[in-house]
This record gives C-alpha cells, structure tokens and sequence, in this order.
C-alpha cells in the first residue's frame, strides 16, 4: 500500500482542555490511486492530510506513506503538497516560483530548467514562466502550485482544497485538467473536498468522514470509467455514487447527535 492507516487518533491539547481530531481511521490507499476526502467543516479531513504529510504527529494508531514513516517519507520527498490558497512568492516570476523547491533540493540549472518547461507544460501554463502571480488570474495561480509540487516529481500528490475559492466555470475546467493530468502521470492523489460533485467527478475512492471526533464513516469505491467527460455528471450511475456520499455524511451527522 501506498498510504495506510491502522487504528489513528489524534488529540490535540488546547486552553481549553484536548479536542480528539481523529479517532480510529482506518484507511488504506493503493499506488495510483485517487481518493477525494469529504465531510463537514472540523470532521479531521485536513488534519488527515497533514499526518501523512508528517505536518501533524498522531496521538496513536499506525500510519505509513511507501512503507516509511511520514517524517521519513517527507524528508524522502515522497509526496508534493498543494494548499488551499496557491502560496505564491509575489516578488518571484511564476517559473521562480515552481523552481523553489529544485532550488532547495540542489538541482543543477539545467535540470531546474527543464523540470519547470515540463511541469508548466503539464497544467498548461508554458509561455508564462516570465509573469508575476498577481499577472495571473486565481485559477493559473493555482495551476502554478500544482506545477510547484509536481516539479520533484514526486509519486504521491496531496491537496487541500486547491480549488474551493474559486468560481464553479473556473472550478469545472480545472477538474477536467486535473483528471487529464492524473492520467498522464499516474501519481497517487489525496484530495480534501467539501464538493459532492467535485468528489464523485475526480475520484477512484471517496472517503465519507463524520463530525469531531474525525472518523471515516464510509468509503465509496466508484464505478465510473477512468475516461470522465464533464456530462457524465448527469448520469444515473454519477448520481447513484453522489446520493450515497450524501447519505454517508447525513449518517455521520445522526452518529454525532
């Protein structure tokens, strides 16, 4: 398994005494793979996501990410992460920007170079390396980000929602890429959501997640094909997968009451 998780809690200790963020996630993603995260605002969703990031330290349980550790992993470089807002360096060109990590690692130039024309290539964004983040609009910021973690070329991808700020036209389109772009490079894919739609749409395994304390309350194997024109959305199997979320995360709001 690419990530697996057995058994993981996670309580963090505040003022106001310890809040369980997670409790019993049981979860295993295959290489390759990708698998949406969906549930109510404070459910552990990110919180999931940093664990396997090595950004947050489980209180207990087991998790492992290419059979190391997280820390291991993340000094590894197994993984690129992308957040929610694109992160951006505003004094830096885009091509700046992207090549930061290469940078950091001691890439020499010339392999600086041509990991960022293939990855600006890869989110559609070559002939832009010369332009400024605030010369670019909210989506091809964003792009840029994705490009930024795919330029170690790294095996896993996690994203926290990358693209809930921006409008639904903007959003579709980058789905689309996103799945396109899945496709040609095979990496394997965590994706945090609060979007049924967008869940149903880009997913091979959508993980349903409950309220505080986070637990998975169910995990859906969808039955779409690989190939996912943006109409697929309006068939009945599409719908049948989207009501089933929907009733995953009603159950999980009647478990907490």
């Amino acid at each position: 398994m690419t990530i697996s998780a057995q058994n993981l809690d996670l309580t963090f200790q505040t003022n106001d005494g310890p809040v369980q963020a997670l409790k019993d996630v049981n979860l295993e993603i295959s290489k390759g793979e990708f698998v949406s995260f969906i549930g109510p605002s404070g459910c552990g969703k990110t919180t999931f996501l940093r664990c396997i990031a090595g950004l947050e330290q489980p209180t207990g349980g087991a998790i492992s990410v290419n059979g190391m550790t997280p820390e291991e992993a993340r000094k590894a470089r197994a993984y690129g992460y992308v957040f929610q807002a694109a992160g951006l360096y505003p004094w830096r060109t885009i091509g700046g920007n992207i090549k930061l990590p290469l940078e950091i690692m001691g890439f020499s130039k010339a392999e600086q170079a041509d990991r960022v024309a293939r990855v600006m290539e890869l989110v559609d964004l070559a002939g832009f390396e010369q332009k400024f983040p605030w010369q670019l609009s909210g989506g091809m910021q964003q792009r840029a980000s994705i490009a930024r973690a795919l330029a170690f070329d790294a095996d896993i991808l996690l994203m926290d929602e990358p693209f809930g700020a921006l409008d639904e036209i903007v959003r579709d389109h980058l789905n689309e890429q996103l799945l396109a772009l899945w496709a040609r490079t095979e990496k394997t894919i965590g994706f945090v959501t609060h979007s049924i739609p967008e869940a149903v749409y880009l997913s091979t395994k959508i993980v349903v997640m409950s309220p505080r304390p986070g637990r998975i309350s169910d995990v859906i194997e969808s039955t779409l094909p690989r190939e996912r024109p943006l109409d697929i959305r309006d068939s009945p199997e599409f719908i049948e997968i989207a009501h089933r979320v929907r009733d995953g995360l009603r159950a999980g709001h009647q478990d907490d009451a």
